[in-house]
């Protein structure tokens, strides 16, 4: 989703991710579907994601940094590696 808003484009997010045009069709048609409203919207001009995607993609980075926070946290907590 985040590859397709900064593109504009499905198959120029589909390289940037190094996926063929058909997997990432698939996958923006799967998450169209389970979402139950359209995340992506394609026309002559291009692809955009729609309010629901911003959405998604803003609750994604707060749990990517919650998750990387919770790493660095635990890193702190294990004992040293011995040389």
């Amino acid at each position: 989703l985040q590859h397709i808003r900064e593109t504009g484009s499905i198959s120029r997010a589909a390289k940037a991710m190094r996926m063929s045009y058909k997997a990432a069709w698939d996958a923006v048609d799967s998450m169209n579907t389970a979402w139950n409203v359209p995340l992506v919207e394609s026309g002559p001009g291009g692809s955009h994601v729609t309010d629901d995607a911003e959405q998604l993609i803003a609750a994604y980075l707060r749990a990517e940094a919650r998750h990387t926070e919770f790493l660095l946290k635990l890193g702190d907590k294990l004992p040293a590696r011995p040389d």
